[in-house]
């Protein structure tokens, strides 16, 4: 009897995956462990094998497909099995009547009830590969018009750069459709990506449901970056002005582990662990892998683990465990000049810290004006469970200790 491989659940938030691509084809022998496809979330992309042997009869979710949690992925049975064939999918709405496209074209295999990434153009719904697609998008390219050489008439990379090699004619523009809103007519669409999907649903749903306040608090960081200098001579390996906020975060926490707290329902949960959240940006997202007992970790390990997490956050290569579990969260945006702004909290987190840029600002010292390195930290916190004295306290902690930079490492 032949076996249904469905999108399993990658994390507790996960809803749907979106397929990257198969590794597999109809009729391919298929052995415990293979794997079948590349399946990607709003976090990571990850492989799924088979849990069983046979053969690959019939593929139902096509690369740039988005697949709902435990919907259908493929068949695998005997070889010569017979399946039954894809019942078509009803659209939540239907639109007017479009006129009918030339059999075998990808409007036509769209009309017919495949599956596939699509995106609208003046030709109409295309089935497009998410690669093909990303290159049509940057260099302005309508696919309404192209045949598709992929299987079922997608269009994949290979006939975008045919296009950019022999750009057809250009042909009479139709009339402009009647606007249906305020929104400019220029420009160009695109799908949200699972992540920005998934990120724009929680940043809505922490700002909407926490009552916040941000405090920004003032920082002397001279000492911290000669600190910085003198302990990167003749290392290989160098710290980051991001690695020393961090360790001195962790030993703030450790020290203030009353503002590790979540709200579930009317309890209020006190976490033991000091696990870090380090917010990485990435060009589809916000991405928050986890350093986890970051407290009991020397500078050293911080530092490899904070490269090692973003390096591989950056290549949606995280395993689910290593963004997941953060008891406190940190965003670093002074790499990028920010002077001040609200981070946003990682829910269930409490708050999260700010780390804004480094200026100069003049200062006067023993009666003479002096040049010293200041810098601002941000923290938003939420009012249901802590008040401003005990955002403060932390604050203050984590000024002290980068205002003392060798108690960092003590």
């Amino acid at each position: 009897m032949a076996t249904e491989v469905r999108m399993p659940q990658l994390g507790l938030t996960m809803t749907e995956g979106t397929v990257v691509g198969w590794k597999k084809n109809i009729g391919d022998t298929v052995k415990v462990e293979d794997v079948l496809v590349d399946i990607e979330t709003d976090k990571i992309t990850t492989e799924v094998a088979s849990e069983v042997e046979g053969v690959l009869l019939a593929i139902r979710a096509q690369e740039g497909d988005e697949v709902p949690v435990q919907g259908l992925l493929c068949i695998i049975g005997k070889a010569g099995e017979v399946v039954e064939e894809a019942a078509p999918v009803a659209a939540a709405s239907q639109p007017a009547a479009a006129p009918v496209a030339p059999s075998g074209s990808p409007v036509a295999a769209a009309a017919n009830g495949q599956s596939g990434a699509a995106i609208t153009m003046s030709g109409g719904r295309v089935r497009i590969s998410p690669l093909a697609k990303k290159i049509a998008a940057a260099n302005n390219i309508d696919c309404g018009d192209i045949a598709g050489t992929g299987p079922g008439g997608r269009i994949v990379r290979k006939d975008i750069l045919l296009v950019m090699k022999n750009p057809p004619a250009a042909a009479p523009q139709p009339a402009a459709p009647a606007q249906t809103s305020s929104l400019p007519q220029e420009g160009r669409r695109e799908r949200m990506s699972s992540m920005r999907k998934v990120v724009a649903e929680r940043m809505l749903k922490s700002h909407s449901e926490i009552p916040v306040v941000t405090q920004t608090v003032k920082i002397d960081v001279t000492e911290l970056l000669e600190f910085r200098q003198r302990i990167n001579n003749n290392r290989e390996q160098r710290f980051s002005v991001n690695d020393l906020v961090l360790k001195a975060v962790a030993k703030s926490l450790a020290a203030n582990k009353h503002i590790l707290v979540s709200i579930d329902g009317s309890d209020i949960v006190h976490h033991d662990s000091v696990n870090i959240g380090m917010a990485v940006a990435l060009d589809e997202g916000l991405i928050v892998p986890v350093i986890k007992d970051a407290d009991k970790m020397s500078l050293e390990a911080i530092s490899a683990a904070a490269r090692d997490l973003a390096g591989r956050a950056r290549t949606q290569s995280l395993n689910m465990d290593e963004y997941q579990g953060a008891t406190f969260s940190v965003s670093n945006l002074g790499m990028f000049g920010v002077e001040s702004f609200t981070p946003i909290i990682n829910q269930p987190n409490a708050a999260i810290l700010g780390i804004c840029s480094i200026e100069d600002e003049l200062a006067l010292m023993e009666g003479q004006p002096v040049m010293r390195k200041k810098m601002r930290i941000s923290m938003t916190y939420d009012h249901r469970l802590m008040d401003g004295a005990v955002a403060a306290k932390f604050q203050l902690a984590v000024k002290t200790f980068l205002e003392q930079p060798l108690e960092i490492i003590l």
